[in-house]
């Protein structure tokens, strides 16, 4: 990774930990991402892994959180939950100046079915 990629990732693991980015990371264009914010509470979120090429850096975020109020016609189970999130950022000069995100619902589903 050359200084640029890390000055890169070390702008966007700023921005993720920065508690008043946070509910940025809860939007997506994904339709059900406003219900994502609303039905889990307590939402904490993690870098697992992050790479950089150029001016794009892709990060893979855990989101931990409890499942409080009804999301995908499952009601409240206080379940504790964690969420995959895909995020893809644009940096130019160690500024943010575009991100999108994607949530993996697929792993989220399954935690909050009953059993």
């Amino acid at each position: 990774m050359n200084m640029m990629e890390q000055k890169s990732v070390e702008a966007v693991i700023a921005f993720i930990e920065d508690i008043a980015n946070q509910s940025l990371l809860e939007k997506t264009n994904q339709f059900f991402a406003p219900q994502i914010a609303e039905a889990f509470m307590d939402r904490r979120f993690v870098v697992d892994e992050i790479l950089a090429q150029d001016e794009k850096v892709i990060a893979r975020i855990f989101m931990t959180a409890v499942h409080a109020s009804h999301f995908a016609g499952h009601g409240p189970t206080g379940k504790s939950v964690k969420l995959t999130q895909f995020r893809e950022f644009r940096v130019i000069e160690g500024n943010i100046v575009e991100h999108h995100g994607w949530f993996d619902t697929a792993t989220l589903l399954p935690q909050i079915q009953a059993q």
